[in-house]
């Protein structure tokens, strides 16, 4: 039951976006992504099962994990000034992974 109402979650905001894209307000459709849906999922079923001290660390690492996002949108931001878009979205992709492992990496070795 859990994982129906975790992808009945995930649908909706598909949804949702989708509708948002639409409207003379679709920039707002790059904010929904952003809401809380899988860090509240996580975050409960990390205080549930290590404790709020692990919580603690989790979300200190979420705010580290900002930086990937925003080499993301900088890195899309340039690339679709000189690429087709399925091109400048796998290279944001790719900025993304990249930036995703450093930070993966210094927080193994580092914290």
């Amino acid at each position: 039951m859990g994982l129906f109402i975790k992808a009945a979650i995930g649908a909706l905001v598909v949804l949702i976006i989708g509708i948002l894209a639409k409207t003379k307000n679709y920039y707002i459709a790059g904010l929904l992504p952003l809401f809380p849906t899988f860090a509240l999922i996580a975050h409960y079923i990390v205080a549930s099962e290590r404790g709020i001290e692990a919580l603690r660390t989790t979300i200190i690492f979420g705010m580290w994990a900002i930086i990937p996002y925003f080499l993301y949108l900088l890195s899309l931001w340039y690339f679709i000034g000189m690429m087709r878009l399925p091109l400048a979205l796998g290279g944001a992709v790719v900025c993304w992974c990249l930036s995703a492992w450093v930070l993966i990496f210094c927080w193994s070795r580092f914290h």
